[in-house]
């Protein structure tokens, strides 16, 4: 018996309409697509790398989110770190396309867990006068690496040296398995007070503060739970379990979504890569700056209103600019941008303080896992343009705005000490609507 290959797999390895072509050397000298001639009916699969690559960073919130909520923040952080900087190395030196994505995959796992562990740790450790101040500067590095990403391929054509370039950085957090401390907060949480205890007392005595305070405010946080104790851990189904907690989740993954589609669609816009690349870093950095003042002065909330809005109204906008008006067509992108590198750093935090203490990580991992859709999905959002030209900035417009819309039913968290248990994320922000809707019965 003959056995029949299906013309589309046959189509893979010869395609008579990519005979005698040649690469264009002029901005890169090597990428994956010259390298392995992805190229007409393989054309495609250039962008399924980047859409496995997304993929990892999707599932990689969500894993080591449920490992850093069981078995502590500091430890899945350390190996992720470590399974980063091995990845990262190896792609360099891929001789296959297929394992060149199946490494950059479990480098994107290990780049979402470091992600959001190291997030959820620092805020658990600081304290809640520095919540606002830390969001921000937590993702100035990733401004400061989005900056420098176009500096270091302007002057590193070649795919494998860049990736060795970006990657080897990596060994430097390898340090993190001696200098940072596993969450306090944490421990105290599922009830390992001891370890809590030692921890809290180095942190004071590093900082020549007093320390015979600290059983006594340990003593007093357990007290004010509801059962003494030890908390239950949380898992997924937790977030969605009771009608508050569904509404704060569906919140984070509309905002999340809205971020990184645009994100997207705004890096396909036509021009010079590096220029683009580099003016797009460039404005949200002091956007991300900016987000300080407007969380301080009007809280999470309505900074991430606002943020949301003015990015989904200009991006919104570019569907009505007439052909030729490319200066236009910057102004609200830019416009656009600087909405998008507020609402980040505000979600991020805003997320961080709404999910209790037992489910942070898999909460965060979870709408960071949602958002990343975005990101996968973009790419076939902008190629609707072929069908409309207004097409991608009316869904990528649109996002936004409902995020905003959402945000309205959430609780302001400014100020407010961190919810530990499932009941006390049901409870938080129960009393303030109730108080709004009694003060609208009686006329106030």
């Amino acid at each position: 018996a003959t056995i029949q290959i299906p013309k589309w797999i046959s189509e893979l390895d010869h395609d008579n309409r990519c005979v005698g072509h040649e690469f264009d050397r002029s901005v890169f000298t090597e990428t994956i697509s010259s390298q392995w001639n992805l190229i007409c009916s393989q054309g495609q699969l250039a962008n399924a790398s980047q859409t496995i690559f997304m993929l990892g960073i999707l599932i990689g919130n969500v894993l080591f989110g449920s490992l850093a909520d069981k078995f502590g923040r500091r430890g899945p952080l350390v190996i992720a770190v470590l399974i980063q900087l091995v990845t990262g190395v190896a792609t360099a030196f891929a001789p296959w396309f297929w394992l060149f994505c199946f490494l950059r995959f479990l480098t994107a796992l290990a780049t979402g867990g470091t992600m959001l562990t190291s997030f959820v740790l620092i805020m658990e450790i600081i304290g809640v006068k520095w919540r606002e101040l830390l969001s921000v500067i937590y993702q100035i590095p990733f401004n400061l690496g989005h900056l420098t990403l176009p500096v270091f391929a302007y002057f590193i054509r070649d795919w494998r040296h860049l990736q060795l370039a970006l990657s080897i950085p990596s060994i430097l957090l390898i340090s993190y398995y001696w200098l940072v401390p596993e969450s306090p907060r944490w421990l105290i949480a599922v009830g390992k007070i001891d370890k809590a205890t030692k921890i809290l007392t180095k942190a004071a005595e590093m900082n020549k503060m007093p320390t015979d305070g600290i059983g006594k405010n340990i003593d007093s946080a357990m007290k004010s739970k509801t059962d003494d104790a030890p908390m239950s851990r949380g898992n997924i189904v937790d977030l969605v379990r009771t009608p508050n907690m569904r509404i704060k989740t569906l919140v984070m993954f509309v905002c999340g979504i809205a971020f990184f589609g645009v994100a997207q669609y705004i890096g396909h816009m036509s021009g010079d890569i590096f220029t683009n690349v580099a003016i797009s870093a460039a404005i949200t950095l002091p956007g991300t700056v900016l987000g300080i003042y407007c969380m301080k002065a009007w809280g999470r909330k309505y900074t991430l209103i606002a943020s949301n809005a003015l990015c989904g109204v200009s991006i919104l906008a570019i569907a009505f600019v007439p052909e030729g008006n490319a200066v236009v067509v910057v102004v609200l992108a830019s416009s656009g941008m600087i909405g998008m590198s507020i609402s980040f750093p505000t979600v991020y935090l805003y997320a961080g303080e709404i999910y209790p203490t037992v489910v942070r990580n898999i909460g965060m991992g979870t709408s960071s896992m949602i958002a990343r859709i975005g990101s996968m999905l973009a790419p076939f959002v902008v190629g609707a343009i072929s069908l409309a030209t207004w097409l991608p900035p009316v869904i990528f417009g649109t996002v936004p705005i409902v995020g905003a819309l959402l945000t309205f039913l959430l609780p302001e968290t400014k100020g407010a000490p961190l919810p530990e248990t499932i009941e006390d994320g049901e409870n938080f922000g129960k009393k303030s609507q109730i108080a709004s809707t009694e003060d609208v019965e009686n006329g106030k």
